[in-house]
């Protein structure tokens, strides 16, 4: 997906994909384990979702749903509208978009300044006729030209990660992967990317990192879907299995809490430069309590979605932390330079 060999890319579309593996230096010394993380924020429009929405509009495209002019209607978190509304500019569509008014100002700002036509909603169940991913649909199927991106269950999304992100994984490992980790909301990056490395070597591990308020966990290691607490974490978790992690492979489960989250983009940032966004700070401590299951000497990898400038006036926020019960964590002395 994008990039060619001589270095130059066809537009923005060109430059989604092929980016680099990070070791976390610091994780991988406390744990003696090698901790990867595929640095998905470096994507031109910031986050994972970019191949989930080029994968989406490049079928639409082939399949003669979406024609010149026409308009991709989506309900959204924030990232994939993000991609969607870069991509749309660059391919010469309009982008509509269906966004819970509880996501971060930045990414819904951000939306706007992109030219996308935004629809904030009250957050509620998926049960709900309301939701925003039910809403989108019956606004795509009442406007004109429209397709509906359909993320959560369009198999186009991870079928996209099973032919980047997972091929390009395994050549950066040079096939040696032991485990595979990652957080899901549609189920794409995780479902494609353990599909892929499954199929490469049946050794891979491949385990589903999961918020509180999430139901997910409990589906992955006792077969039914049943939440507990909440998370301030965006667009990851879910109270359903969708078509794009239906089929998935999970070996093992880990369930992270906010405080345990956000203790490690916090040490990301301090020990690492990597300025993080709330899902990486699930990914990777889930990618640390992998290592600590499996021992020393495994190769893990997960994926950092997106950066965290779309989070700083929450997550960066010590006011807007304590007003949700959680403590901002404070740099510790062996963080500073010597």
């Amino acid at each position: 997906m994008g990039g060619t060999s001589s270095g130059i890319t066809e537009g923005f579309s060109g430059a989604v994909g092929h980016t680099p593996l990070i070791r976390l230096r610091a994780l991988s010394e406390l744990t003696g384990c090698e901790i990867l993380g595929k640095a998905e924020f470096m994507n031109p429009g910031g986050s994972v979702k970019d191949r989930a929405a080029l994968g989406i509009l490049r079928e639409a495209e082939a399949a003669g749903e979406l024609r010149p002019g026409g308009v991709v209607v989506e309900g959204t978190a924030g990232n994939t509208g993000i991609g969607l509304a870069h991509l749309c500019n660059a391919l010469g569509y309009r982008s509509l978009i269906v966004i819970p008014d509880t996501q971060s100002a930045e990414k819904i700002g951000l939306l706007r300044s992109l030219g996308a036509e935004v629809r904030t909603v009250p957050a509620v169940p998926y049960s709900d006729p309301n939701n925003y991913v039910k809403l989108s649909g019956r606004i795509a199927a009442e406007t004109p030209g429209a397709v509906w991106a359909n993320q959560f269950d369009n198999l186009a999304n991870r079928r996209a990660h099973y032919a980047s992100t997972g091929p390009e994984i395994w050549e950066q490992c040079e096939g040696r992967v032991d485990a595979w980790v990652a957080a899901t909301g549609t189920g794409g990056t995780y479902a494609g990317v353990a599909l892929f490395l499954k199929e490469r070597s049946e050794r891979v591990r491949c385990v589903l990192a999961d918020p509180h308020g999430s139901a997910l966990y409990s589906w992955a290691t006792a077969g039914a879907l049943h939440a507990e607490g909440s998370s301030i974490t965006e667009g990851i978790g879910n109270s359903r299995v969708t078509a794009n992690l239906e089929g998935a492979p999970i070996d093992d489960a880990v369930r992270i809490d906010d405080q345990e989250a956000l203790r490690t983009i916090y040490s990301l940032l301090w020990r690492e430069g990597l300025f993080m966004g709330g899902s990486v700070g699930i990914n990777v401590a889930a990618a640390v309590e992998t290592a600590r299951r499996l021992g020393p000497g495994h190769r893990i990898v997960t994926v950092l979605c997106d950066g965290g400038d779309r989070y700083r006036s929450r997550l960066y926020d010590r006011d807007w932390l304590a007003s949700r019960g959680l403590q901002q964590p404070l740099r510790e002395p062996a963080a500073l330079p010597s």
